[in-house]
């Protein structure tokens, strides 16, 4: 694996707020190697073991993408929702940003199936066959175009299972996490301090529920990404 600098400095991760972990009546033993102390009752994360993982799923993710390997990025937490969908336009990733759709990885035959309706839609609507129907009769493919673009809008260009899985809180997807596990997709998953880190294939300690904790890791796993697209295209 390739080894660079990612410019991952101390200073910055504090100002995000990426070591504040849960209470401390909220943790999960399995994380205790990953917490430097408790603070106020509540757990802060040793942001030394941060900086060390997020630079290697940095290393991992610029090698895998200059391989040109398919990413999917996974958080569906209100406060980072907008983060998920730029950070994923940005570096041409796939995104689920609204919520995860119970088997859509291990049950891809109906995800393609959804998929195909959704570009079905799109593609009559952009005719103008909406324009000539009857209101009840386009109010409701309106309605159904709606709600896959909600559900399936970030992932409308997937083909397949990705090759790697970024997913922003393992609690809140742990659905999409067990799916993963069970097709042997590689995971990269922040953990707070209230998960279990030995669930993903690589996991970042830091602090999941807050927006400027979230921003700061996307940034540099996003610039990863982009800096392999970059590699790949120099050396075609």
């Amino acid at each position: 694996m390739t080894r660079r600098y990612w410019n991952i400095q101390l200073e910055e991760m504090i100002k995000a707020g990426v070591h504040f972990g849960h209470g401390t009546k909220k943790w999960n033993p399995r994380m205790a190697p990953y917490i430097l102390t408790k603070r106020k009752g509540r757990h802060i994360t040793n942001l030394t073991r941060t900086a060390r993982f997020l630079s290697e799923a940095c290393d991992l993710l610029f090698d895998a993408s200059s391989r040109r390997k398919q990413f999917l990025l996974v958080g569906t937490k209100i406060i980072a929702t907008d983060l998920v969908a730029s950070a994923a336009i940005r570096a041409r990733c796939h995104y689920v940003n609204k919520k995860w759709l119970g088997g859509m990885s291990t049950n891809w035959s109906t995800t393609k199936t959804r998929l195909q309706k959704f570009r079905d839609l799109r593609a009559e609507q952009k005719r103008g066959r909406f324009n000539r129907l009857p209101k009840r009769d386009a109010a409701m493919l309106k309605r159904q175009l709606s709600h896959l673009q909600r559900y399936l809008g970030g992932i409308k260009y997937m083909t397949g299972v990705p090759d790697i899985v970024i997913i922003l809180d393992q609690h809140e997807e742990y659905t999409a996490l067990r799916e993963c596990i069970t097709l042997g997709i590689p995971t990269i998953c922040l953990i707070d301090t209230n998960c279990d880190p030995d669930l993903a294939d690589l996991s970042i300690p830091a602090n999941d529920d807050a927006r400027a904790s979230i921003r700061f890791i996307l940034k540099k796993l996003i610039s990863a990404i982009c800096e392999g697209r970059s590699s790949y295209i120099r050396n075609c």
